[in-house]
């Protein structure tokens, strides 16, 4: 049985399930991860067979915490080690002015989007420094660099799984865990598509505008951002942590080549922009 695992959330569909099907093709052991019974039957049952891997799948809903629970039991039950964990399940949540919004929604999406992340993490980071080191992926999602208005839940989420795994790599690095987020771009996903259901007096015309250029033109490649996750989970990238990676716009790909530069400098991070930082010598003492 093949030793390398990785453990993929929301993998019934969109992203996820590109994501399952690359990196089973590339020789690892599976745990899927998704609400979905039917979607994770079905891509199960459609990936090509190989004796040397074995792939599980759990139906969770990532907002409830006893289910989260049991999964992380039944993933220790089944392997002996993770290598890879992605996070890449998320919601919405509610679109509009926060004070329109549902509370109890926003407070799902912070569960889904952030906590559920964190937990799992939580759960897997103790495994990974018994079993020698690993790699967390967390995909951040539209939000996590700037105001995203109409997307309150969802942009505080994503912002604060990004500073949360900037944190966490720093607490891991002497135990080889490497965590890392990616930035994928618009994606033509039902995610997306969610936006379009909304409309713009919901989701914000420059939200709507750009949903509905995605739909139309064609967004972000997920095959794209399947390369960065494998080279993320690659031993390739060792020492590459605690970083926040555009699929479209970072030279992801050269990045080995750089590793003092880059574990040096607080570059692809979230930081504070001070008035030096643009020129304003007004601002600064």
């Amino acid at each position: 049985m093949n030793e390398k695992v990785a453990l993929i959330t929301g993998s019934s569909r969109g992203l996820g399930e590109v994501l399952a099907r690359r990196f089973w093709v590339a020789g690892y052991s599976l745990c899927l991860i998704a609400r979905s019974e039917v979607g994770l039957n079905k891509l199960v049952s459609t990936l090509p067979e190989n004796k040397l891997q074995k792939v599980i799948s759990f139906v969770c809903n990532l907002d409830d915490q006893a289910q989260v629970t049991e999964l992380t039991v039944r993933v220790r039950e089944n392997f002996s080690a993770l290598d890879v964990l992605i996070n890449n399940a998320a919601i919405h949540g509610p679109m509009g002015h926060l004070s329109d919004n549902d509370f109890s929604l926003w407070r799902q999406t912070i569960q889904v989007d952030l906590f559920a992340p964190v937990f799992l993490c939580h759960s897997f980071v103790p495994w990974m420094k018994e079993t020698g080191g690993g790699s967390i992926i967390n995909l951040s999602g539209g939000g996590a660099t700037g105001p995203r208005p109409y997307f309150s839940a969802y942009a505080t989420a994503k912002a604060g799984l990004v500073r949360f795994s900037e944190t966490l790599a720093e607490e891991t690095k002497p135990y080889g865990i490497r965590i890392n987020c990616i930035a994928p771009g618009a994606m033509k996903t039902a995610l997306l598509g969610e936006i379009l259901e909304k409309g713009a007096a919901f989701a914000g015309q420059h939200e709507f505008a750009l949903a509905n250029k995605v739909f139309t033109e064609g967004g972000a490649l997920m095959e794209n951002v399947a390369d960065l996750a494998l080279f993320l989970a690659s031993d390739a990238s060792k020492g590459i942590t605690g970083k926040l990676i555009s699929v479209a716009w970072d030279d992801w790909e050269h990045w080995h080549e750089h590793l003092d530069d880059l574990s040096s400098s607080d570059v692809y991070t979230l930081r504070r922009i001070v008035g030096r930082d643009r020129g304003f010598i007004w601002g600064d003492k």
